[in-house]
Order: structure tokens, then sequence, then C-alpha cells
């Protein structure tokens, strides 16, 4: 079931919105959202509702038995983070290893006959951050199972984040405060992101699945780049919607989700992109991996490390393929280069000289992570920086439904940037952002 759907829109929304407020009490209408929580994964995917539980559940007891003990929590905290990484790592990076094997070792292991669990990688990513805060103490350990089942598999954040820390809503599971009001800025907040999703996201999505699906041969190199442009807007209109929705879905119930995305086009530098683009998974990275491994207070030659190990994860993060682990590598190699000494020159251009720069890379990087086949990948990088006359007419003016969209790329740069913002601090008017 997905936002946009017309039974989630009119069937399942409604529901549960009657059901929750109807409820009174604060257990029950945890008890509510978890119900619903689990109906709405189970709608795509009902056997894998017994794996999150199973997380919910071992989660639940580890982080119980951290708390308790006086001694051995660092090996009850291990043991969690080896149980959480061997889910995700069966599930998602499974078939993938034994393709690699099969191809390195010629032998012919059968793949496994797996579906990939909706959302594992966020739900994962919570459960096994409030583990490790139990186990820092940085929040106590949750005492109802309830309360915590409720907080792993909430539906508004479930498919595609943010990714939510227990710390941001601990105090919110048992305390918040539903009225009116925040539920109708909930409301503008979902329909502001359904409508990056199906407004600009969709027909975004038109030209570059039918560009980079069609004969990449004979492909143009305006063509290319058009293909790159609308899939940079497309990826960004579609996490930042779906963000946008969730902290909108969340709001209607009392919860405020930190912000995911801050106008990450406008970066000035790759380093300022990170730091605007899916916040959540960045931050979690940081906190998580970077600084435990010892950030950069070690060694220069441990830095680097750090961050390439921080970066080649974030790409295997994003997908089972050796593109996502080639786009990580990208950013860090780029990051490092920008901190070791491209950083301090790019300070010193010109304003849009460092968007355009940071720009370049970044639809470079959209590119590797779209391009699947490395051999396709090669195709295209080549030909959008070597000229080849475009068969542009073939493939957008003759197709109705990808020439209708090549307008939603001038709405979809302009809402890219902050100026529905400025217009509003210049008007003092209270309206949403976007």
């Amino acid at each position: 079931m997905v936002f946009s759907s017309f039974i989630f829109l009119f069937i399942f929304l409604p529901l549960v919105l009657l059901t929750y407020f109807f409820a009174k009490r604060r257990q029950l209408r945890n008890i509510v959202l978890l119900v619903f929580s689990l109906i709405f994964y189970a709608w795509g995917e009902p056997v894998y509702v017994i794996l999150m539980l199973l997380s919910i559940i071992v989660n639940y007891l580890i982080a119980l038995k951290i708390e308790r003990r006086k001694r051995g929590k660092k090996k009850w905290m291990i043991i969690d983070v080896i149980f959480n990484l061997g889910v995700i790592g069966f599930f998602k990076y499974g078939n993938f290893m034994i393709q690699n094997i099969n191809s390195i070792f010629h032998s012919n292991i059968g793949e496994m006959d797996l579906a990939l669990p909706i959302g594992i990688s966020f739900y994962t990513f919570q459960v096994l951050s409030y583990v490790i805060d139990v186990y820092r103490k940085t929040v106590p350990a949750q005492k109802s199972i309830v309360n915590l089942g409720m907080y792993v598999t909430l539906f508004p954040q479930l498919i595609a984040g943010p990714i939510v820390r227990y710390e941001t809503v601990a105090e919110e599971i048992e305390n918040r405060k539903e009225n009116f009001t925040e539920v109708v800025e909930g409301l503008k907040r979902f329909f502001i992101g359904l409508g990056k999703k199906v407004l600009i996201a969709n027909q975004m999505a038109l030209i570059a699945d039918t560009i980079y699906g069609g004969d990449l041969a004979t492909t143009g190199t305006v063509s290319l780049w058009l293909a790159a442009i609308s899939y940079t807007l497309q990826i960004y209109f579609d996490f930042s919607g779906y963000s946008d929705m969730a902290i909108g879905l969340g709001r209607m119930f009392g919860f405020h989700f930190l912000e995911n995305f801050n106008y990450p086009y406008i970066a000035k530098s790759i380093t300022d992109f990170w730091r605007r683009w899916h916040i959540s998974l960045s931050t979690w990275f940081r906190d998580y991996v970077y600084i435990p491994l010892g950030g950069n207070r070690v060694s220069k030659f441990k830095w680097l490390r750090n961050i390439l190990v921080v970066w080649l994860l974030t790409g295997l993060w994003h997908g089972a393929s050796w593109n996502f682990i080639l786009w990580g590598v990208y950013y860090g190699v780029i990051l490092i280069i920008e901190k070791v000494f491209l950083g301090r020159i790019i300070e010193k251009l010109p304003k849009v000289l460092q968007h355009i720069y940071a720009l370049f890379f970044i639809i470079i990087g959209w590119v590797i992570f779209r391009v699947e086949d490395f051999s396709q990948m090669g195709i295209v990088l080549q030909k959008m920086f070597t000229w080849q006359a475009s068969s542009i007419i073939d493939n957008i003016v003759l197709n109705f439904d990808v020439f209708s969209s090549l307008p939603y790329i001038l709405i979809g740069i302009i809402g890219s940037m902050p100026l529905w913002t400025k217009a509003v601090s210049y008007t003092h008017l209270t309206l949403p952002t976007i």
C-alpha cells in the first residue's frame, strides 16, 4: 500500500484517523496505531509481519537486558547488532552475495526465492539505534512492548523514511498532544508531499525511464543529459515527497519527526549537499558508524578510512548492486578531496560557480545511481561528454506522454529552490513551506 493509492487515501487513512481519535486513552491509541501499522505492512507482504514482530520482540528483550545488567552489557549489544545486521544481510544481500560467488568461482549456487521485505532498511536502522542508545544510556529502555512495537511499525515512516530515532519521539510515545490544528497542519504537509510525488516525481520518471529504457547505443548527448536532469529531479521529489507525507502523517497523530531534506540542490559543495540530503540517514551513519570508528580524531589515514567505510556502507544501504557501491565510493572520494584541499578552493569561488560545481557532481552521481549495468553506465557517461547527435525527436516528441511532461522540468527546478519560503518571509504570511 502506497500513500498515493486510492485505498490508502480514501479507506485506510480515514479509518485509522476515526478509530484513533475515537479511542480516548493513550495506551489504547498506541494499540490502534500498532494494529493499523501491522495491517498497512501486511497489505503487500503478510508473511513478513512475522519477521517484523520477531525483530520487535528480540530488540525489546535485549534492550531490557542491557539496561538491567551491571556487567555484560557490551556482549548483549553486540548480539543485538549481529542479529539486526544478520536479518537485513540475509534478506537484502543474500542473493547479491550468491550472484557474486557464482560469478567469481564459476559455481552454480541457486538463488533464494525471497522478496525483499518492505521498509526493512528503515525499521532495522531505527530499532538498532534504539538498542545502541539504551546501551549508551541516552534513552531508557521502553518497558511496554506495545509502545516499542508502535514505534518500530509506525506506518507513516515505514516505507521510505525518514529514519526516526527513538530519542526523537520517546517523550511523545506516551505524552504527545493531538488537536485539530495539528491534524490540519499535518494534512497540509501530507498533501504537499503527495503533490511532489504525483505531480512532479512521476512526470520526471516518464522522461528518465523512456530515455534510459531505450536503445542507449543510438541515444544522443542531449537526450542523455535530459534524462540525467529529469532523474535528478525525480529522485529528489520522490524522496522528499515521501518524507513530507511521513512528517505530515506523524503530525496528525501528535508526532513531530525531524526534517529530512533542506533544499539539497542549492548546495555549494558536495559536503554541503550531504548536510541537506536525506539528513536522517547521513546523521545516522555519522553517529553510529563514523564517530564510533574515531571520526576525525584519529590519524589522517584512519580518518580517510572512516570516510570511505561510511560511504561504502551508505551505498550498500541503498541497494544490493555494484552500482550502489560505486555510488557510495564516488561520494566518499569526492568528500575526501574536498576535506583535504578542494574545499578551501571552492569557498573562494563565486557562489554561482560553487552551485554549478556541486550540481555537476550531483547529477553524475545520480546517473551512477540510476544505471545499474556497468556497460550501459559507461555508454551513458561517455556520450554525455562526447557529442553525439541526439535522437531526441524519436524519444520525446513522438511520445506524447513524455512530451507533455517536459514543462514539469521547469516546475521541478523552481520547486527545488527555496523561492516559496523566501516569498512567504517577504510577505510575512503564514503558509506551508515546500
